[in-house]
């Protein structure tokens, strides 16, 4: 019979693989602790993030800011804001502009000569004059019967007119009327005779049974009878020098100039009206207006109107309709251009000259070549569906008055660009505007009690000071700004439950189980009663240099219960809230302030002591700077093709990318202009502005220019070589560049490293890790810094150590981590010794079997022959 060497082996190897047993067993607990550590490292997270809030100042402001109409307006409160009601009225809201070519046929179509051009958008205000059109004057059938109902209407409203609409005044009062629904303001112009009107004016004869009455808007200047005297210019003159004729004139608002004798005499109306200067004849008359002095005079009335001047009030185009605009000395369609007006270049804006290649003359080159500059500007193509009906559109991305664009057209040497590429493109809102706009570029407007305010955005920044407003409508809102402490109440209530669910975790890890007698995971382990005693000790302390009456938990209502937990007490809390919200920020947060305006906190580290530090100034950052060594002259020009190098900001050993070459737009420059037009140029090189690398620019009251950079410090220098064009010594003169130094001072009595405008404390002090700002004021004493560390910032340092990196949690974990690996290698050691075992096992056995088959085989031949003997003897 065969051995069960299947069985046999597989009884021993059980016998043999018990002691992995063990291996699991210490797997098993090694894991279970590294996975209750981790549960406690993911609740000192939790822990830490609940801090994060009551770490930050802007919790404690406790401020809120309410309108009373939150589709006019609504308002955030931050820091410096105080509490207060404020009424608001916006007029108006911040928009961008504009523009828009006239209609193409085609999108693809080369204009011009497709020669290369250079386009350069800038950005400034539009001065003086104003955005609408002029109608012409008023035509006689206007001035004698009026101007229909109907006729006339302004971005789809009817404007109400009528017989007695008679002269521009009367046509502007009737468009005003309804101003607040058209966004139109109508301005009538002036009304004057022809300035020849009488220099043919004869001697004035009246024969028997006859009369002559001369009057002017119903004024009577004459009145000639058969007994009268004739009526000469100085006659009529003297008639004028009358205080009765003059006084009725002023009257009907009608003014002289000229005289009669030198045929100059002219009647003006400035408000618009209607003037009629009336011969009235009876009878036999000879001599008058433009007529000799024997001449017969039938009597006659000469007219004299205006047209008005339509202005659109948020710079959009004016779309005129009625039945008979004309009437009204308007076409139909839509109108609208800069009139009058001037220019101001907004430096603080980039500009940018871009080429168009070859090819990309199209409107579709065009377009791509403005938006692959990334300047402010989005270009698109708008089909209006006529017989050419592709637009270009050009719409700054930036909203405010100040953002108006000017588009220059030149070939790429700067000379006179393609008359058709200029008569598409060009718009200066001084001068020739071949683009038209559709949207004027505007500020909002508001006034707040009383004051009027002006902001780029429709986010209006600090005009109540820690309040921003965010506008969505013209109207009224009244805003309040009240103490809101829901968010202090809030941040501490979830502090206390973070702590509490810590807690917890931590007390059902490390708890012994009596009914089962059994304990937790981590019961007895040092490290969590070691997080646990230094939490508790943390948050039971006093803590000193709040800056406040609050220096501890329980004032707030916090305290400690029997289980370890805290208990928070809603009434003591929002009663400390009530008297002692300004102190909330020191007893959480990390806080820093200065009693020098001029001097800023910025921030500091783990390793900052709380107390006062006292700053003392040396020496103050100044900026690189290159100032004209001349006054500039009252306009400035620059030529044509223009190219300056200019190196900004450059290090040791220099950098390439620290110069560049940049194009000054070709023209003639007021100071301001100037200085707005270099600062612009400069910051518009791409180079630059990835770097972060700016220039600014200012006009001193001598009249020189200086350009600097805007970093201060031993690293902020400039210097410019001119390639082409005008040279720098055109503008500056012998003037040589200046390099900027880092500020120098101390903190705490301490020399402190000094780096632009920025300070740092030195290491090892008790200011270690503060830095401040110092952005201006005098050298010498500038007050203190003082730094305090509340409850919040410590406990989350102290949590770091808990969970970062070689931290006690991180170390321990890291260890079982070890141990885990160590058992698992002892176990794969094990198994792989048990399979030699096996091996051998199994080869023994199969060998005792091999062994008691033969035997058996011998065994069987045996008997069998010891029978066979024994049957035949």
């Amino acid at each position: 019979m065969a051995l069960d060497i299947e069985g046999i082996v597989t009884k021993l190897m059980q016998a043999e693989a018990r002691p992995l047993d063990n291996y699991a067993k210490k797997t098993t607990a090694l894991q279970s602790k590294n996975s209750a550590l981790n549960q406690v490292s993911a609740a000192v997270g939790a822990f830490q993030g609940a801090l994060t809030s009551l770490n930050q100042s802007n919790t404690f402001q406790g401020l809120s800011a309410s309108p009373s109409n939150k589709d006019v307006l609504t308002g955030t409160a931050g820091e410096g804001a105080v509490p207060g009601k404020y009424k608001v009225n916006v007029t108006q809201l911040a928009q961008s502009q504009s523009l828009k070519s006239y209609g193409m046929a085609s999108s693809t179509s080369t204009i011009g000569g497709g020669n290369p051009a250079n386009l350069t958008f800038q950005f400034g205000t539009v001065t003086g004059g104003t955005f609408g059109a002029t109608g012409s004057a008023l035509g006689l059938a206007a001035a004698a019967g009026g101007i229909a109902n109907g006729s006339l209407s302004l971005n789809g409203v009817a404007i109400s007119t009528s017989p007695t609409t008679r002269s521009a005044r009367a046509l502007a009062e009737a468009i005003n009327a309804q101003s607040e629904k058209t966004g139109v303001v109508a301005t009538a112009g002036s009304t004057e005779t022809a300035a020849d009107l009488f220099a043919n004016f004869g001697e004035v004869s009246v024969t028997p049974n006859s009369s002559y009455a001369l009057s002017v808007s119903g004024v009577q200047l004459a009145n000639l009878n058969p007994d009268s005297a004739p009526l000469t210019r100085a006659g009529l003159d003297t008639a004028l020098a009358g205080a009765g004729a003059r006084n009725a004139l002023a009257a009907a608002n009608i003014t002289v100039s000229g005289s009669a004798v030198d045929g100059t005499l002219q009647f003006k109306a400035a408000d618009g009206s209607t003037i009629d200067v009336t011969e009235t004849v009876t009878g036999s008359v000879n001599g008058g207006i433009n007529r000799a002095a024997g001449a017969s005079n039938p009597g006659a009335t000469t007219t004299a109107t205006a047209g008005v001047t339509l202005r659109s009030n948020d710079g959009n185009q004016i779309l005129v309709g009625g039945n008979n605009p004309t009437s009204a000395g308007f076409t139909a369609g839509s109108v609208g251009s800069h009139q009058g007006s001037g220019f101001s270049l907004n430096g603080a804006i980039n500009s940018k000259t871009i080429t168009l290649a070859p090819g990309d003359q199209t409107l579709q080159g065009i377009r791509d070549a403005i938006n692959k500059a990334d300047m402010g500007v989005t270009a698109t193509i708008v089909s209006d569906g006529s017989s050419k009906p592709f637009h270009l559109v050009v719409t700054s991305n930036k909203t405010g008055e100040a953002t108006s664009m000017k588009i220059g057209v030149t070939d790429e040497d700067g000379a006179a660009g393609d008359q058709a590429l200029v008569s598409l493109l060009g718009y200066d809102p001084a001068g020739a505007q071949g683009m038209t706009q559709t949207a004027g570029a505007q500020s909002t407007l508001l006034n707040m009690n009383g004051i009027e305010i002006k902001s780029d955005s429709t986010s209006v920044r600090d005009a109540i000071q820690g309040v921003t407003l965010d506008v969505s409508a013209v109207g009224s809102s009244t805003l309040t700004v009240s103490k809101d402490t829901a968010a202090i109440s809030t941040a501490v209530n979830g502090f206390v439950k973070a702590y509490n669910e810590l807690n917890k975790t931590m007390g059902t890890l490390t708890k012994y189980n009596a009914e089962t007698q059994t304990g937790g995971v981590l019961q007895g382990d040092a490290s969590v009663r070691a997080i646990q005693s230094q939490l508790r000790r943390q948050i039971s302390t006093v803590m000193e240099g709040t800056g406040g009456k609050l220096n501890s938990l329980s004032q707030v209502g916090i305290s400690f219960e029997k289980d370890g937990s805290l208990k928070l007490d809603s009434t003591k809390l929002n009663k400390a809230i009530t008297e002692n919200a300004a102190d909330f920020g020191g007893l959480f947060a990390a806080m820093g302030s200065t009693t020098d305006g001029l001097v800023k906190f910025d921030k500091s580290t783990a390793a900052t002591k709380a107390g006062a530090y006292g700053v003392n100034i040396v020496t103050l950052a100044t900026q690189g700077s290159l100032s004209s060594s001349a006054t500039l002259g009252t306009m400035t020009p620059i030529a044509a093709n223009t190219v300056w190098r200019v190196t900004l900001n450059d290090t040791d050993p220099a950098t390439d990318s620290k110069t560049q070459e940049i194009k000054i737009p070709a023209g003639s420059y007021s100071k301001e202009d100037l200085a707005a037009l270099l600062r612009s140029s400069i910051n518009g090189n791409a180079v630059f502005a990835g770097a972060g690398d700016t220039v600014e620019s200012k006009v001193g009251d001598d009249g020189s220019l200086t350009l600097s950079s805007s970093k201060y410090g031993s690293t902020s220098n400039i210097s410019i070589a001119a390639v082409s064009g005008s040279s720098v010594d055109s503008i500056f003169g012998s003037a040589a560049p200046s390099k900027g130094i880092d500020v120098v001072g101390t903190i705490g009595g301490v020399a402190a490293t000094g780096n632009g405008q920025s300070l740092t404390a030195a290491a090892g002090s008790n200011a270690e890790g503060i830095q401040v700002s110092i952005t201006g004021g005098a050298i010498g004493d500038r007050g203190t810094v003082t730094f305090s560390q509340g409850f919040a910032f410590q406990l989350n340092n102290l949590a770091t150590s808990f969970v970062g990196s070689g931290s006690l949690l991180k170390s321990k974990t890291d260890g079982l981590n070890i141990s885990i690996k160590s058992v698992a290698d002892q176990a794969a050691r094990f198994e792989t010794r048990l399979e030699s075992i096996e091996k051998r096992y199994r080869a023994q056995f199969v060998a005792l079997d091999s062994m008691m088959t033969s035997m058996q085989s011998t065994s069987d031949y045996l008997t069998q022959q010891l029978a066979s003997i024994a049957a035949n003897s």
